[in-house]
């Protein structure tokens, strides 16, 4: 992979504090997604945004074919959790108080960027952050995690992170979950019994993975020192300053606000359609 921090030319366009109508809603972080995505693409411009949420599960549109989903939805309300389905692929997180999410966006050029290489930016960010800490942080597939993937991010065997991404009009983002603190063994027991509650041992075509908690830990706890949020995107924004790329504070242009509005109502409609009661209502 080709050190794309010190080769960049542009400065990167920085949205983390937003006004709380862009950030109070869980579909909030979704739309804007897709705002960004098209914003990098039709300007050329690479963007950096940052957000966390409430308790709340991050269904991918799978985890909807589960035979018992009414069932397995119960169980983020019993632990006092919202529930959503994204609009990217993958399968359950869970997004909270101690977990960073965070995304890059590219403008995509005649040289597309491959699925690799996109996860690869990710993972040399994130090692380059923390660094300084002494550990080295792997890329591979924790299978019985939730929502195991091929770059998924861990710390001597245990996963830390989870990446995904997704391309629209010219324009992709990389984005990742990072459990920083928090009791990150109920987050695997309550995505555990939502699988075990939604399929009742019956098979299906479509496979869920066999959770165990015990693969998976929080960046503070794998690097043995205290960490915050705020310390946590500080770290992985040096790493482009340190790069000498140039962060500037975003505004919601009036083309961003268009296509949040536009992306709001997609996921309104997704989970109208996908999900049995309300997305967004933990007692839903």
């Amino acid at each position: 992979m080709t050190d794309f921090l010190h080769e960049a030319t542009s400065p990167f366009l920085l949205f983390d504090e937003l006004p709380s109508s862009y950030t109070e809603h869980p579909f909030s972080p979704f739309a804007l997604t897709d705002a960004f995505i098209q914003e990098a693409g039709e300007k050329k411009q690479p963007i950096m945004h940052f957000w966390t949420t409430s308790k709340q599960i991050i269904l991918g549109m799978l985890d909807t074919k589960l035979p018992y989903l009414n069932d397995a939805l119960r169980v983020f309300s019993s632990y006092d959790y919202a529930y959503m389905v994204r609009n990217s692929g993958g399968l359950a997180v869970v997004s909270d108080e101690g977990v960073l999410n965070f995304s890059i966006f590219f403008p995509e050029g005649e040289a597309r960027l491959s699925i690799n290489e996109g996860y690869e930016r990710m993972h040399h960010i994130l090692q380059e952050a923390f660094a300084s800490y002494g550990k080295t942080i792997h890329a591979y597939e924790i299978s019985d995690s939730y929502c195991p993937g091929d770059f998924d991010l861990s710390i001597d065997g245990k996963k830390i992170a989870g990446i995904a991404q997704r391309r629209l009009r010219g324009g992709i983002a990389i984005m990742i979950y990072l459990s920083v603190h928090g009791d990150q063994k109920k987050r695997a027991d309550m995505i555990r019994a939502f699988y075990d509650v939604g399929l009742k041992q019956k098979e299906t075509k479509w496979d869920f993975p066999p959770v165990r908690p015990e693969v998976m830990t929080t960046l503070e706890e794998a690097l043995g020192v205290p960490l915050t949020i705020e310390q946590t995107k500080e770290n992985i924004q040096h790493v482009f300053t340190k790069a000498g790329i140039e962060l500037i504070q975003g505004d919601l242009t009036p083309t961003i606000q268009k296509a949040y509005e536009e992306g709001f109502e997609k996921m309104v409609k997704r989970n109208n359609k996908m999900l049995p009661s309300s997305p967004h209502s933990a007692n839903g």
